[in-house]
């Protein structure tokens, strides 16, 4: 049985198949980020899906692909814990960006692959390995353009009474606001990171506001210059994304690259579904 997972922040998605590529099941468990967990709450989140608890000792193979595994040390943290759950498997731990190559560039073309989602991404696959420029320092200092930095630009708007009075209102309706409570979630409970990207969805909502509008591509002009500008072949391959931020704000998208004359290669939800055939075409 080889496990496949694609962990964000916010959530992670399981697929089982067998030896043939059949697929035996699949789930989800909330994000397995290790920057911002510590064992016992990974832990915690594996036993919480019977599937996976059920079924730990048959994995053979676990491929997890994660937030938060862009270093050795956090490659070989997760990778203790996963050897200590999954007894019997071999392990193996890369960061997301690798699920985003898979996923995007099924023939192993050039390209540059980018994550926008909870946290956000950027490195040049050139067909055999993966080049990054940018060494992440996680959600408070980078992840420009993604979602737990759209989520704070707009908690912070509201908090300095910038926001359009309407929005406001709409804002208060859909969010907890209270102050003790953001702090709350901001600085004593897990995955504050997680919490700030649930904002995003408001912008998201009301994109078409001049507002809204403002953020977004600011937040999108920052990425080019400060992750897909590194690469001096940017204008001649074409950019891949994997991300909600970017599959729902994929015309905003296509807007930003017009104007950098950049190619917007292939935009996805999710990769899971190009992880599994990957791995069926080189088990």
């Amino acid at each position: 049985m080889r496990l496949i997972v694609d962990s964000g922040s916010t959530k992670a998605d399981w697929i089982s198949i067998d030896d043939n590529g059949k697929v035996l099941f699949t789930t989800q468990t909330l994000g397995l980020n290790p920057e911002v967990l510590e064992a016992d709450e990974i832990i915690e989140r594996l036993n919480d899906r019977f599937d996976i608890l059920q079924n730990k000792k048959n994995a053979t193979h676990l491929f997890f692909y994660g937030a938060g595994c862009g270093t050795d040390r956090m490659k070989i943290t997760l990778s203790q814990v996963f050897q200590t759950y999954f007894p019997n498997a071999i392990i193996d731990v890369k960061e997301d960006t690798y699920a985003a190559v898979y996923a995007t560039t099924p023939k192993g073309e050039k390209a540059i692959v980018s994550i926008l989602g909870t946290g956000s991404n950027c490195s040049y696959f050139d067909g055999k390995e993966l080049h990054q420029k940018v060494q992440s320092l996680g959600y408070i200092a980078m992840d420009d353009c993604s979602g737990n930095v759209f989520g704070k630009e707009l908690i912070r708007k509201y908090y300095f009474n910038k926001m359009p009075k309407e929005l406001a209102v709409e804002f208060e309706k859909q969010y907890d606001l209270d102050p003790d409570a953001i702090k709350s979630k901001l600085y004593k409970e897990p995955n504050p990171n997680a919490y700030l990207a649930t904002f995003a969805k408001f912008l998201i909502q009301h994109k078409e506001t001049e507002f809204c509008r403002k953020i977004i591509f600011k937040g999108m002009k920052s990425f080019v210059k400060n992750y897909i500008k590194q690469y001096d072949n940017c204008k001649e391959v074409p950019v891949h994304f994997v991300g909600s931020i970017a599959f729902y704000l994929k015309e905003e998208l296509q807007e930003t690259f017009e104007k950098y004359e950049l190619q917007l290669g292939n935009v996805l939800r999710r990769p899971i579904d190009g992880l599994i055939a990957y791995h069926i075409a080189n088990k």
